[in-house]
């Protein structure tokens, strides 16, 4: 993680609640969104499929630090990631440290996905744009599937936490093999917000994502 992209990202997790004013009842406008097919299917009723049936109680987790002036006995934003995921009732499996390389990143990353005690790969630093924050560019070319909501709403609280700046993070997701890897920033509150973030998702987005896999 570079001294450039510490300076990009968020020093702080608030805002999550701003825009709830910008949800207006559907019953207020007057406009019944609600089409036939979703009359169609009540969630609420016995007869439905639980969209939640297959989520992961308890995932195992690489967590991976980028940098190249930090170790593992320093490592804050490894230290949050780790401990809120084991918060959550999940495993970390492995922490490792790698230099912002790019071959050393994307090798480290594809080996971790291979691990059969490993369902999520979440990777800290190495995301600013200096032209030594290469870890996006390392990450990306290796994902089966791209999320792009996990990083478009990771800025959305960026820029209500921080301001402008917050649009600067390269903060990204995706599937790769089977696991799900989430790039984040390296800043300690950035990665508070962001495995806060994925937390809300995590076990439905690796029960889905894995199903040759076993929890």
């Amino acid at each position: 993680m570079t001294d450039g992209e510490r300076g990009q990202e968020p020093t702080s997790t608030g805002g999550d609640g701003e825009h709830a004013g910008d949800h207006v009842a559907d019953s207020e406008r007057g406009h019944d969104h609600a089409t036939d097919d979703d009359r169609g299917h009540d969630h609420a009723t016995d007869g439905d499929h639980d969209h939640h049936a297959d989520d992961a109680a308890g995932v195992g987790a690489a967590v991976v630090t980028v940098s190249s002036s930090r170790s593992l006995d320093d490592d804050p934003s490894g230290d949050v990631i780790a401990t809120e995921l084991e918060r959550d009732g999940h495993e970390v499996a492995t922490r490792e440290l790698v230099r912002d390389d790019f071959d050393g990143v994307q090798g480290t990353v594809a080996r971790l996905v291979t691990r059969d005690d490993v369902d999520v790969v979440v990777t800290t630093g190495g995301t600013g744009v200096t032209p030594d924050d290469v870890t996006p560019e390392a990450v990306e070319p290796l994902f089966d599937k791209h999320l792009p909501g996990f990083g478009e709403e990771f800025r959305r609280r960026s820029v209500a936490a921080v301001g402008e700046m917050g649009m600067l993070s390269r903060a990204t997701a995706g599937v790769v093999d089977e696991a799900v890897v989430v790039v984040l920033p390296g800043s300690e509150s950035a990665a508070r917000t962001g495995i806060t973030l994925l937390a809300t998702v995590l076990g439905h987005l690796v029960g889905l994502a894995s199903d040759d896999r076993t929890h």
